[in-house]
């Protein structure tokens, strides 16, 4: 049985053993985050709980990573695991590679059924990040049944416009495009339109964020200056 799955860190402990360990190595112990399974299930719980803030087309990422974190190391202050704190740019990451991981598993899911992932993240991730992929194939066919051709379809109304054939003609006139191909062909059109939609909404958070970059340069800079 094949199981996709992230690879995530539990603390050890090691019983009836002496270990000596440096001080260089207890710094390092000190002040390296290790994504323990309480640690991760807290970073999917508050992500998921922000997913409308982060799907904002004008948001700043970085402010909501660190508001992330901050949950994060409260709710690791609560349960005493452990005194070091995780960074924003630490949970991005991690999320980062969470969401592949998801990716994978729900195109498994999709060919082989739910019952095939054994992803312990997977349904609280799907729940809400499915639920959005479903949210916007509707208000796609939300948009396709205010149209004139989504009404006449439903309606059972749509009649194709048949080209007229010449006085002269022995050979039969080609078949027209049946119903159905043109509204395919419509819902093609409109996903490209959602695609562009999203690469330019991906090119304005760009766009916003080397603004802000710059403005924050000149400010250091004007500053250091006087």
């Amino acid at each position: 049985m094949e199981v996709i799955e992230t690879i995530v860190i539990q603390d050890a402990e090691v019983e009836g053993k002496e270990t000596v360990v440096s001080s260089v190595d207890t710094v390092k112990i000190k002040t390296e985050f290790i994504w323990t399974l309480q640690a991760t299930w807290h970073l999917v719980n508050t992500r998921l709980e922000m997913d409308q803030a982060f799907d904002q087309p004008v948001c700043k990422k970085k402010k909501l990573w660190e508001t992330v974190a901050e949950k994060v190391n409260a709710k690791l202050r609560e349960s005493e695991i452990t005194d070091v704190t995780v960074k924003a740019y630490e949970c991005d990451l991690k999320w980062r590679n969470m969401l592949a991981t998801y990716r994978k598993n729900a195109e498994r899911a999709k060919k082989l059924g739910a019952t095939s992932v054994h992803w312990e993240f997977f349904n609280a991730m799907h729940e809400v990040l499915g639920k959005n992929r479903e949210e916007i194939e509707a208000q796609r066919r939300a948009k396709l049944s205010g149209t004139r051709v989504g009404k006449a379809i439903a309606s059972k109304r749509f009649t194709p416009i048949l080209p007229t054939p010449p006085a002269t003609a022995a050979a039969p006139c080609p078949a027209s495009r049946p119903p159905q191909d043109v509204l395919q062909l419509y819902m093609e059109l409109q996903e490209r339109k959602m695609n562009m939609w999203a690469q330019q909404k991906a090119l304005e958070e760009r766009k916003i964020e080397a603004i802000n970059n710059l403005a924050q340069a000149i400010s250091s800079l004007a500053q250091s200056n006087s």
